[in-house]
């Protein structure tokens, strides 16, 4: 009987009884193969308009380059979109413009828009040693009178000095930092020969008696003690002697009124590093760290510019490895130009999306360059995919046929993928985002994945249609030339057999015998006549599209199958890696004894993951993502090593009116400022009165009269008048109400500054919730600070929480709910890993990483998701058996892709750029686990672990129930439903 044939029992279908549960899955199933069919059918009768249309649409919205703008306020970026900060930020230039400091400024509280900004440090000895200090002065001179011409030529153009564009104090003189002040009383002391002024360290004292602090301007200081020992770098009390320094920060600050003024202060701000560049070649013994307002954005966009060749390079790795992937020996059956029209494929769609950016006015900006590892890892997976599906199918059927049988096949699974990935990648680009940089790169990488799967049902299926036309014809796949038979290349020299190998159509039945017991002539029919009409009701039991491929000749296994019945009829024609996992990985993973060592490996990785997910750190310095060896890098360098004694100079903001008069007031405020550095219009105005044998409480009208009349009109104190703000009162000649004030805090710091400025940022906004005086504190640092890590980690959180999601809604309908399960623990596993091994590879989580971090879920989905589908889908063999099938099917094309993709990171990792590195290490990190979860860690736990494979115990009066399988066979003559009892 046939029921007896190993060889033919692979290939029946056992019809059922299924649970109503399933009811559902199976109509939407057959539903959706069904269309996906139709598609395949209709792209494969119109190969020409879909092959040409794409390349057309690609070359006519590439044209529009022309409007290709860059971003220009990486600011908005970099920071998060909606913080507290920023509206403490509008406040203060509301209340204190920059404009309306006629004294003093400081470097890093007050940053107008244009500014010029230098560190000079002294390679050996001090920088105020006399013959530093001289050239920085002549450096100071050099910079004043320096002269740049808008335009550059014609009868218009005139020429811009620093005093032209500086902001100017009340006496219309351009402000500059107190340090040179002090400087020029120095060298003014020595040349005089009279007695040096003393400088002290944090804050001095000028000649015109006013306190200065130059924490800010001065680094790497040593003081005096008190008992004349020399005291360490930055460890000096308030106002101590200032022994040396190895470095000083000069801050130039420029005024930008209008268009002109705005371009008139960029040339000065390219003529302000050119001429650092050259004072610095003439000066050897003093090292200059220049920066800009623009030179964060210039080194941040910097990284596209750098990363141009080495992208190229990596288009040209990945073309070698798709080129070996889709080769076989068979020269016919080997399809090399259908891996690089893959990746062409992928590169038109990515052309496509730009174009439509530049159509709608969108900028670019460096974070983008990950989007092309997005699109590659997914293209390239559904071109394997539909490349390993297409060698499954019969290959006497019509090219048609077996095209729509590909899309049958593959095309569920990579919708469900895709989906994966607009999913993730759309919530995270939606208004929750509170990371402008996150937010525009997954709403560009949605819409480049979204044409990548358009092209890839269109160019890349109907180039499969042409590919599969020469193989029909027996040309070869890389010359296109017909091969000849057998016979004619006997005569032809070994290396023209080798390179015209091929196997006949009519070689086929020779080489595959039939199993043992079964007449050759009736194997010969019962093999080659399969038809898809029962093939349709087993695919229709799988789970999510993914199936086990029975319309494609490889039928699910039977436990009455021959072990070697469904092995490939010609192994030296499979492709390496195929016989590779067939015939040696399948059986090595799936080994009692390996087992145990996989599952201490999964133990290990969980741990090392678990250690650097205790570690994980933000990262909100935006120096952190330029490109290194740039100006960015290395003033953020000279002034973390010089200038970190010292947190950047905080503004005490008191932005309502309060009762300074009132003692407690006064002690409520000297008590918040206390274990500071401040400049405090208050404290020295109580000081004044002290002084004065004044009562510090007094009534409102003498406290504000002697305020305004007699504090600061001494010279000393005249400069606080640019702290306070009188508001007049009803009328009546009362003075007027102190509206607003301001002092300046700096605290002392460790290395951990940006760390320890969050956490202080915190303890002062919960004092001020609870203080009678309403005050906010504000630093231009605190926008990236505030919040960051929330606004961070909120797209990540979203677009996993998504993820589960989906895969929760789908399991109702649609996917097996043991895929669900399992598909979402792999997700968490893999990100879970990719998070713990960056920060202990030292990636810290800042924009770049979450992006990463982002598409890393659609990537864990794409490589681990055929597999559990594949493997659920089996029936009635052991779990060892499918693991294996799995592995053959789907584990190849995966390993193919995390082959092609891991050649594609390499020259990535060689760019000079720290946004470069980021994205090499989490993408790299992103392909190793996958691969380890889809080739190691669910190979080995599904062989233990649920969905069972056993059908179950059946009651004794079922056991001798007789069932009904149905082959269908044909020849060329008739039809013929055979019915064999078991």
């Amino acid at each position: 009987m046939l029921a007896s044939a190993p060889g033919l029992s692979g290939r029946w279908e056992r019809l059922e009884p299924r649970p109503r549960a399933r009811m559902l899955r199976q109509v939407l199933h057959a539903g959706l193969r069904t269309s996906f069919h139709a598609l395949g059918r209709f792209v494969a009768s119109h190969p020409v308009f879909f092959a040409s249309a794409p390349v057309l649409l690609s070359i006519l919205l590439g044209a529009s380059f022309s409007r290709y703008r860059v971003e220009e306020d990486v600011g908005s970026l970099l920071a998060p979109k909606h913080s507290l900060a920023k509206i403490e930020g509008n406040l203060v230039d509301s209340l204190f413009p920059v404009n309306r400091s006629k004294h003093a400024l400081y470097s890093d509280l007050q940053t107008p828009g244009r500014y010029g900004r230098v560190i000079v440090t002294s390679r050996k000895g001090s920088v105020l040693d006399p013959v530093h200090l001289d050239t920085v002065l002549k450096l100071h001179k050099r910079i004043y009178q320096m002269q740049v011409t808008v335009p550059a030529t014609g009868v218009n153009s005139f020429n811009y000095s620093f005093s032209y564009l500086c902001l100017p104090d009340d006496k219309n003189v351009c402000i500059i930092d107190d340090i040179i002040r002090a400087m020029e009383e120095i060298q003014s002391a020595r040349t005089s020969n009279s007695s040096v002024p003393p400088l002290r360290y944090p804050i001095t004292e000028l000649a015109d008696g006013r306190q200065a602090y130059i924490g800010h301007q001065l680094g790497g200081v040593q003081g005096w003690a008190p008992n004349g020992a020399v005291r360490g770098q930055g460890t000096g009390a308030r106002g101590e002697g200032v022994r040396s320094a190895r470095a000083l920060q000069l801050t130039y600050y420029l005024q930008a009124r209008g268009g002109l003024m705005d371009r008139v202060a960029s040339q000065w701000e390219k003529a302000f590093c050119a001429e650092l560049q050259h004072f610095a070649a003439l000066h050897p013994k003093l090292g200059l760290y220049p920066s800009t307002s623009s030179s964060l954005r210039t080194d941040f966009q910097f990284s596209s510019v750098l990363a141009h060749q080495p992208l190229l390079a990596s288009l040209g790795a990945c073309g070698v490895l798709v080129v070996l992937c889709c080769s076989m020996r068979d020269c016919v059956r080997s399809k090399p130009w259908l891996g690089l029209l893959a990746l062409l494929s992928i590169t038109l769609s990515g052309l496509t999306a730009a174009g439509i950016l530049n159509l709608t006015g969108a900028t670019y900006n460096s974070t983008y360059l990950g989007i092309p590892f997005v699109m590659l890892g997914h293209g390239l997976f559904g071109s394997f995919e539909m490349l390993s599906s297409w060698r499954r199918t019969r290959e006497d059927q019509h090219v048609k046929e077996r095209v729509a049988s590909v899309f049958e096949d593959v095309m569920l699974r990579l919708s469900g993928s895709t989906m994966l990935h607009l999913m993730t990648l759309g919530l995270a680009a939606s208004p929750l985002t509170n990371m402008e940089a996150v937010r525009l790169f997954c709403r560009t990488a949605a819409l480049a994945v979204t044409i990548s799967y358009v092209y890839m049902l269109s160019f890349y299926s109907s180039c499969l249609v042409f590919t599969g036309y020469l193989e029909t014809g027996y040309r070869h796949g890389c010359f296109c030339r017909r091969v000849p038979k057998p016979d004619r290349l006997d005569s032809k020299p070994a290396w023209y057999r080798c390179l015209m190998y091929t196997r006949y159509q009519d070689e086929a039945p020779a080489a595959n015998p039939p199993p043992h017991g079964v007449d050759p002539g009736h194997a010969h029919a019962a093999n080659s006549s399969l038809t898809n009409t029962h093939a349709h009701a087993a695919n229709n039991t799988a789970a999510g599209g993914l199936v086990a491929n029975s319309t494609h000749g490889h039928p699910h296994p039977h436990p009455l199958t021959h072990p070697t019945a469904n092995m490939d009829p010609n192994p030296q024609d499979s492709h390496l890696l195929l016989g590779c996992v067939r015939r040696c990985y399948g059986d090595w993973i799936t080994n009692t004894y390996v087992k145990p060592f996989v599952v201490l490996l999964y133990l290990v990785y969980i741990s090392f993951g678990l250690m650097g997910f205790l570690q994980v750190t933000q990262g909100s310095d935006p120096s952190a993502l330029v490109a290194m060896d740039t100006a960015t890098v290395l003033y953020t360098r000279a002034q973390q090593r010089y200038f970190s004694s010292y947190s950047p100079v905080i503004g005490f903001y008191i932005y309502e009116s309060a009762p300074y008069w009132n003692a407690s007031v006064q002690r409520d405020l000297l008590e918040y400022a206390k274990g500071f550095q401040r400049i405090s219009w208050l404290e020295a105005y109580l000081n004044y009165l002290t002084d004065r044998n004044q009562s510090t409480s007094q009534p409102r009208e003498n406290f504000t009269n002697t305020l305004r009349h007699g504090f600061l009109r001494e010279p000393q104190y005249a400069h606080f008048a640019d702290d306070i703000i009188f508001a007049e009162r009803g009328g009546g000649g009362e003075e007027p109400d102190v509206a607003a004030s301001r002092i300046f805090l700096v605290a002392k710091t460790t290395e951990n500054k940006r760390e320890e400025m969050s956490v202080l940022l915190d303890t002062l906004r919960r004092l001020s919730l609870t203080s009678r005086v309403r005050f906010l504190i504000f630093n231009p640092s605190f926008v990236y600070l505030d919040r960051y890590a929330a606004a961070v980690s909120s797209p990540l959180r979203h677009s996993l929480l998504a993820v589960l999601f989906l895969l929760g809604l789908s399991s109702l309908a649609v996917v097996e709910p043991l895929v669900s399960v399992w598909l979402g623990l792999t997700v968490l596993s893999v990100q879970f890993g990719v998070l713990g091994f960056m920060t202990l590879w030292g990636v810290e989580l800042d924009c770049m990483s979450v992006m990463c971090l982002i598409s890393a879920l659609g990537h864990s989905a794409d490589c681990s998701g055929p597999l559990l589908c594949g493997f659920s889908s089996g029936r009635g063999d052991s779990r060892t058996r499918w693991v294996r099938v799995a592995l053959e099917r789907h584990g190849v094309p995966s390993l193919q892709t995390l082959i092609c993709y891991g050649a594609a990171l390499v020259p990535v990792g060689t760019v000079r750029s720290n946004l470069t590195h980021t994205l090499f290490r989490c993408l790299a990190l992103t392909a190793g686990c996958s691969a380890l979860h889809t080739l190691a860690f669910l190979p080995t736990l599904l062989t233990f672990l649920p969905p069972s494979k056993s059908r179950g115990e059946r009651p004794d009066g079922e056991a001798q129930r007789q069932e009904v399988e149905c082959v269908e066979m044909n020849d060329s003559t008739r039809v013929v439903d055979q019915i064999t009892t078991v």
